[in-house]
C-alpha cells in the first residue's frame, strides 16, 4: 500500500470518490493510487498533490521513473518534441486518444510479459504532450472496423471510448477522420503508422508491420504517402455521431 498517499487522504478529509469528483477521474481509478505502482497521469498529478497538499515525490517518489518499454522510448522522445504527428490505425483507437479502460483492455489481452499497469500508465503519461500550450498537432485516420469492433467486456467500455474520441475532435490541435467501410484496398492496410514532423524539418515515421514487429526511421515510401496529405486512403470522412450509432 501507498502509506503516503492513504495518510495524506485522510488528513486531507477526501475519500477515494470524493477526490475523484475532484480531479474528473472514474472513483476506481483513485482508488487504486492507494496500491503501490499506481500513478495518475502526468495531467492529473499536480492537481492531486495540491489537492492533498504534498509534494509529488513525497506521493509518488518513482513518479520520474519511465515506464514505457526500452525499445519504445527513442519514439516517445520523438513524439514529445514532435510539431505534427500524422496516424493511420487500423485495428485500435491510437495510443494518445485512448481511456484507461480501453488501454487496460487493449493491453490485457496482448502476449507481452511486461507489467499491464505499467504499459498503461506509460500509454496514459504520453498523452500530456497533447496538453501543453505548444502541444503538437494530431491528425488520425482510423479505419471505420476501430469504431464498430467492440474492445473489452461490456459496450459501456466502448461507448466512452467513442465518447472521448468525440471529445477529442473539439481540440484545435487534434483532427479525427475515418476511411469508410466499403472504402476500396489501400496502402494503410499493410498496418498502422505514424509520421512526426520535427521542428527542424525533418520527419521520422514508425510502422508496424504485418508480422508484428515495430520499426522506426525514416523510410522513404511512407514519407511519400505523407507528402500527398491523406491521399493514400482516398476520402476519410470526418469523425462524428454518425459513427457512434
Amino acid at each position: 500500500m501507498n502509506h503516503a498517499f492513504v495518510a495524506a487522504l485522510a488528513e486531507a478529509g477526501y475519500t477515494a470518490e470524493s477526490l475523484a469528483g475532484q480531479v474528473g477521474v472514474h472513483p476506481k481509478t483513485a482508488a487504486r493510487w492507494a496500491n503501490p505502482g499506481h500513478i495518475p497521469q502526468a495531467r492529473h498529478r499536480a492537481t492531486v498533490a495540491e489537492l492533498l497538499g504534498r509534494d509529488i515525490d513525497t506521493l509518488w517518489p518513482d513518479a520520474s521513473r519511465r515506464r514505457e518499454p526500452v525499445w519504445f522510448r527513442p519514439w516517445v522522445n520523438v513524439e514529445r518534441e514532435a510539431i505534427a504527428l500524422r496516424a493511420f490505425e487500423l485495428a485500435w483507437v491510437p495510443g494518445l486518444l485512448q481511456t484507461e479502460a480501453y488501454a487496460e483492455a487493449t493491453l490485457a489481452g496482448g502476449i507481452l510479459t511486461t507489467d499491464t499497469d505499467e504499459l498503461v500508465e506509460a500509454r496514459l503519461n504520453r498523452q500530456a504532450i497533447l496538453q501543453r500550450e505548444q502541444g503538437p498537432l494530431l491528425i488520425a485516420v482510423l479505419d471505420a472496423g476501430v469504431l464498430r469492433r467492440r474492445v473489452g467486456d461490456s459496450r459501456a467500455l466502448m461507448a466512452e471510448q467513442l465518447a472521448h474520441l468525440l471529445a477529442c475532435a473539439e481540440s484545435p490541435r487534434v483532427q479525427l477522420h475515418v476511411v469508410p467501410l466499403d472504402a476500396p484496398s489501400y496502402p494503410g492496410l499493410d498496418g498502422p503508422f505514424t509520421i512526426a514532423d520535427m521542428p527542424d524539418g525533418s520527419r521520422w515515421p514508425t510502422w508496424t508491420a504485418r508480422r508484428g514487429r515495430n520499426y522506426w526511421s525514416r523510410h522513404r515510401t511512407l514519407l511519400r504517402w505523407s507528402d500527398g496529405g491523406n491521399s493514400f486512403v482516398g476520402r476519410p470522412s470526418p469523425v462524428g455521431a454518425p459513427w457512434i450509432s
